[in-house]
């Protein structure tokens, strides 16, 4: 079966796996989820980033990552790191790579330039690999509109919190209100530009409740998925951005009901209650895409 293309993949939850830790990719993989993200940044120790780029670039050539994404975080493109990252992995072919603490469009055009040239040199699909632009900084949350249109390659737009906080000098609390807006900018700046927007980490791996509720609010909010930065958090995650069974039955009906009441001429009508519309029926029509991008729809 052919891996399904940037547009079509879901993205509910993208699990951090140290890149310098081969047992721990393998780990993830085994677990099924749809992304694994190698990741050369912060997870890995400042003297281990040469080992950590051979063990991100091995196990892209090596190993068979099944239905999950492969995803490498590089260093910050402001960083001496990040071009030498790129060098390493980008000929394994990763299928996208996640830029950190992207601020400026000039970010992603840097990347994707680098990868233009990395692919020619390789023999590659131009544009094959893709790119996540990770939004975590008071400058990247001002100048949203123009990352969110910065690229073809870019495909979606990730929220980090717990940097976004520190840069804002902000006080980490339980309802996150403190990052509130930059939350929410980062998801409605994605969809307005067709792109995946992604939740950022919850850090209290002890706290399985809070994780759901925070998994639920993105859901809520319009996410498409969260980051994971413990294999623990994986189900809970999934659970809030997979569609349930009565879901997906209800989107159906009354998506047939509307279509019936198209039949006849109408536009607005009501439905158990409710004055169905447009806006309605896209929603309903997004769960069922959803649901098939999940794979618990044909």
């Amino acid at each position: 079966m052919s891996a399904p293309g940037p547009a079509s993949r879901a993205r509910r939850c993208l699990l951090f796996m140290p890149a310098d830790s081969r047992a721990k990719i393998e780990k993830g993989i085994a677990l099924g989820v749809d992304a694994i993200i190698m990741d050369l940044e912060d997870g890995v120790a400042f003297d281990r980033k040469a080992e950590a780029r051979a063990g991100a670039a091995a196990a892209l050539r090596e190993l068979d990552f099944g239905r999950s994404e492969r995803i490498v975080r590089i260093n910050p493109i402001s960083s001496a790191l990040a071009q030498d990252d790129l060098a390493a992995v980008a000929p394994a072919r990763p299928d996208a790579i996640m830029i950190p603490k992207v601020e400026r469009a000039e970010d992603v055009g840097a990347v994707s330039a680098a990868l233009a040239r990395i692919e020619a040199d390789h023999g590659l699909l131009p544009g094959g690999i893709v790119l996540i632009a990770l939004i975590e900084t008071a400058l990247g949350i001002v100048n949203l509109r123009e990352i969110a249109a910065s690229d073809a390659r870019l495909v979606a737009l990730a929220f980090g919190a717990e940097d976004l906080a520190g840069d804002l000098g902000a006080l980490r609390t339980p309802s996150g209100h403190e990052v509130a807006y930059g939350q929410s900018a980062v998801v409605i700046h994605a969809r307005a530009f067709g792109l995946s927007a992604i939740d950022t980490p919850h850090v209290q791996l002890d706290d399985d409740a809070g994780l759901a509720a925070a998994a639920r609010r993105a859901r809520e909010l319009g996410y498409s998925g969260k980051l994971a930065i413990h294999p623990r958090q994986i189900d809970a995650i999934n659970a809030a951005f997979t569609p349930t069974l009565g879901e997906i039955e209800a989107a159906r009906w009354l998506i047939a009901a509307f279509e019936a009441q198209q039949a006849e001429g109408r536009g607005v009508f009501r439905y158990e209650g409710r004055m169905i519309d447009l806006p309605m029926i896209r929603a309903a029509q997004a769960i069922l895409a959803r649901a098939r991008a999940a794979g618990v729809l044909a």
